[in-house]
């Protein structure tokens, strides 16, 4: 069941990276945040696995401003053996490291407008409830991590929207953009793009198809019997005695 209650957030930041997929040896940004780094964002103030999160609309606050930065970079994705980065090669370069340069969008803001979604509604844990409890948490500052625009470097800074933002008043041309990462039923990833996307009047509309897609997507969740759920369980009680 989708709410139709709507929360709208403020998120902004110094640096922004949301990486194009089909650039991303030499990153560089799209000028718009996605919906799946919008997802993110509220993932990062409030995840329950009773629901999730339907991103409706994202409002690009500033004018777009792309910024030049070469960044070291390591040339392996890091696994159970751990990459030593400061290794040296037989010439006595770098083994590992690599500079880059990245195309990045410069002081960004955007309102996040999404709702909750719930597969089947339950009567004890109603979208409402998610809803104050989420805004409480943007009013403490409060969060299970620390918000970031498309890359870790890059945080974010969150606020309640006082109403009066207004989004700029460009059309901005993207063409295809990541939309989100979808899990079928065995939990195998696949990226979901959609197509002939442009940000009109500085809002950039994700109620699409592919959305409705993202609300089949499925999830491995941790066992109940793990530590890691024990911890989340005992926060989300605490949540719900607070509220």
């Amino acid at each position: 069941m989708l709410d139709k209650e709507i929360i709208r957030v403020k998120v902004t930041g110094e640096f922004a990276c949301f990486t194009r997929s089909d650039l991303k040896v030499e990153r560089m940004s799209y000028p718009c945040m996605t919906p799946s780094a919008a997802r993110g964002v509220l993932d990062s103030i409030l995840w329950k696995p009773e629901f999730q999160w339907y991103v409706r609309r994202i409002l690009v606050l500033k004018p777009v401003k792309f910024f030049s930065v070469k960044r070291n970079e390591i040339n392996s994705k890091q696994s159970r053996n751990p990459i030593i980065v400061d290794e040296l090669d037989k010439r006595g370069k770098p083994k590992y490291r690599a500079q880059r340069n990245s195309i990045v969008l410069k002081d960004t803001a955007y309102i996040i407008e999404a709702s909750v979604y719930q597969k089947e509604l339950d009567k004890k844990n109603l979208p409402k409830k998610y809803m104050e409890i989420f805004r409480r948490r943007v009013r403490k500052g409060q969060c299970w991590r620390r918000p970031y625009l498309g890359t870790r470097e890059f945080s974010a800074e969150f606020f309640e929207a006082d109403g009066k933002e207004k989004p700029i008043p460009d059309t901005i041309p993207i063409g295809s953009m990541l939309f989100d990462i979808s899990y079928d039923e065995n939990g195998k990833p696949a990226p979901l793009f959609f197509y002939d996307v442009a940000v009109k009047e500085g809002i950039l509309d994700c109620e699409v198809p592919e959305n409705e897609e993202m609300r089949f997507s499925s999830h491995f969740r941790p066992d109940p019997d793990q530590a890691i759920s024990a911890v989340l369980y005992d926060f989300n009680t605490t949540e719900e005695e607070a509220g």
